[in-house]
C-alpha cells in the first residue's frame, strides 16, 4: 500500500489509539528510565526506609491506640468511627508524616532536585490518604469502592502530570454517533459528573425529606407526594443536566428513547399502572402511613407507602408488601379514613334462668372496666335471640387504638365477663345431649 494513501474510516481510529497508547507508554519508559539514576535511586531507596518505619511504628503503637480506644466508655458513635478509621489508616499516616518530615530536611541539606521523587512520593501519599478519609463519608460500600479508586486514578495521573496523555488514549477509542463522538473519555466523564450529580441530588432529598417530614401543617399523604416530586425532580435533573455538561447532544436520543418508551409502556403496563395508582392514593388521601386497613385476610398498620407498593405491618411482625393497584381496585376496609373509633362486637349467651336485665348490667359494667374501652362512648349490651339452650347476647364497645390489636381486646373484654358472670352467679349454658338405649327395659322411675 502506497504511504501516501489515506486509511479508510474503519482502521483511522484504530490507527489513532496506537499511536495515543504507544505515547504513553513512550512517556512511562522515560519516567521509568530516569528512576535509574544514581540520585533518583538514593530517593526511591530513602522511601522504602520510611514505608519500613512506618509499619515498624504502626506494629508499637497500633495495639497501645487500640487499648486505649477500648477504654473510651461513653464516647459517641461518631467519635469512635473516626477513631476506627484512623486506626486503620495508622501505617499511612505515619508514612506522610515521615516522608514530608525528610523532603523538607533534605530540601534544607541538599539540592532541591535531588528531592523530585521524594515530593513525587509524598504528594502522591497524601492525595491518597485524603481520598480514603473522604471516602468513608459515602454509605454505599459499592459506590465508595468505585469513587475511591477513580480517585486514586485521577490524583496520580495529576500529579505525574500524564492527565493530557491518557485523556488522549481515552478518546481515540470510540466511534462517531451523528454529529456527535462517543468515546471512552465521554462516558468516564459522564459516569463521573452524573454520580457526583447524583450524590448531591441524594443528599439534598435527604436533607428536603428530612424537613417536610416534620412539617405539621402538611398531611402524611401530601409529605409523601411531596418527597416523591423532590426525589424523582432532583434526580432527573441530576442526570440531565450530567450528560449536557458531558457534552451528550440529547437532540439524537429522542427518537431512540421514543420507541424504546412504547416498548417499555407495553412490556411493563403493571409497573406503570402500581405507579400511576400510588400517584392516586397520594391524591385522593384514601390511606396513609399509620392507617389501619383490611385487605382481604391482610390486617395490619401502613408502614410506608412506596412508589409501587404499599407496605403493610401485621400484629404478628410480618410485611406485606400490596401492590398499587390492589388498593385502587379492591375493597379495602379503612379502620381510621376519616377517624380513629373503631367499634367492635362480640357475642355471647346465659342460662334461660339468668335475668336478663341483671345480665346486661353487668356485661356493661366488665365491659366498661377493661382499659382501652372507651368511657365517653360506653358499652351497650342487646338481646339478639332465643337459643335452643341459651339466651343470645351482642356487646357493643368503642376504642380508638386499631393499632394496639384487635383479637386482644376481644380477648380482653371475654375475659371480663368470664370474671363477672363468676362473682354474680350467671351460668354460660352449653348443648347436653341425653342418650336411650332402645334395648333396654326402661326404669321404674320412667314407668310412673
Amino acid at each position: 500500500m502506497d504511504p501516501e494513501t489515506p486509511l479508510p474510516e474503519t482502521t483511522a481510529p484504530l490507527n489513532t489509539a496506537i499511536t495515543e497508547v504507544m505515547g504513553l507508554w513512550d512517556s512511562v519508559g522515560t519516567f521509568a528510565e530516569s528512576l535509574l539514576r544514581p540520585w533518583n535511586a538514593y530517593q526511591i531507596g530513602i522511601a522504602l526506609a520510611v514505608f519500613l518505619a512506618a509499619y515498624v511504628l504502626r506494629l508499637l503503637f497500633g495495639p497501645r491506640i487500640r487499648a486505649w480506644m477500648a477504654a473510651r466508655e461513653g464516647w459517641p458513635t461518631w467519635r469512635m468511627r473516626i477513631l476506627v478509621v484512623i486506626h486503620l489508616r495508622l501505617q499511612m499516616i505515619f508514612f506522610v508524616l515521615l516522608i514530608w518530615i525528610v523532603v523538607l530536611m533534605m530540601r534544607e541539606i541538599t539540592w532541591p532536585s535531588r528531592t523530585y521523587l521524594l515530593t513525587i512520593v509524598a504528594e502522591l501519599a497524601t492525595a491518597w490518604l485524603f481520598v480514603a478519609f473522604v471516602t468513608r463519608l459515602i454509605r454505599s460500600s459499592f459506590v465508595r469502592t468505585l469513587v475511591r479508586y477513580g480517585a486514586w486514578i485521577f490524583v496520580t495521573l495529576l500529579i505525574l502530570d500524564l492527565r493530557d496523555e491518557a485523556a488522549a488514549v481515552l478518546d481515540s477509542v470510540g466511534f462517531d454517533l451523528g454529529e456527535a463522538r462517543l468515546s471512552l473519555l465521554v462516558l468516564l466523564q459522564a459516569v463521573l459528573v452524573i454520580t457526583a450529580l447524583v450524590l448531591a441530588a441524594r443528599f439534598m432529598t435527604r436533607t428536603a425529606s428530612t424537613r417536610i417530614e416534620r412539617n405539621e401543617d402538611m398531611s402524611p399523604s401530601m409529605r409523601v407526594l411531596v418527597v416523591k416530586f423532590v426525589q424523582v425532580a432532583l434526580y432527573g435533573l441530576a442526570v440531565f443536566v450530567g450528560l449536557r455538561l458531558t457534552g451528550i447532544d440529547l437532540t439524537g436520543l429522542a427518537v431512540l428513547s421514543g420507541a424504546i418508551g412504547v416498548g417499555l409502556g407495553f412490556g411493563l403496563q403493571k409497573v406503570v399502572s402500581n405507579l400511576v395508582s400510588g400517584v392516586i392514593i397520594l391524591l385522593d388521601k384514601s390511606i396513609k402511613p399509620g392507617d389501619v386497613i383490611s385487605l382481604g385476610e391482610t390486617f395490619g398498620w401502613i408502614n410506608a407507602l412506596g412508589a409501587r407498593y404499599v407496605s403493610v405491618v401485621t400484629r404478628d411482625g410480618k410485611e406485606y408488601l400490596i401492590p398499587n393497584e390492589d388498593l385502587i381496585t379492591s375493597q379495602v376496609v379503612n379502620w381510621s379514613h376519616s377517624n380513629e373509633f373503631v367499634r367492635l362486637d362480640i357475642y355471647f349467651g346465659t342460662a334461660y334462668g339468668d335475668d336478663p336485665h341483671t345480665v346486661r348490667r353487668i356485661a356493661i359494667e366488665a365491659a366498661s372496666n377493661v382499659s382501652r374501652v372507651l368511657k365517653d362512648r360506653p358499652p351497650v349490651c342487646h338481646i339478639v335471640g332465643f337459643g335452643d339452650s341459651s339466651v343470645d347476647y351482642i356487646l357493643r364497645f368503642w376504642i380508638t387504638d386499631p393499632t394496639g390489636g384487635l383479637t386482644n381486646i376481644r380477648g380482653n373484654v371475654y375475659l371480663a365477663l368470664w370474671d363477672a358472670f363468676q362473682e354474680n352467679g350467671i351460668s354460660i349454658p352449653f348443648p347436653q345431649r341425653e342418650v336411650r338405649m332402645l334395648d333396654q327395659p326402661q326404669p321404674a322411675t320412667a314407668l310412673d
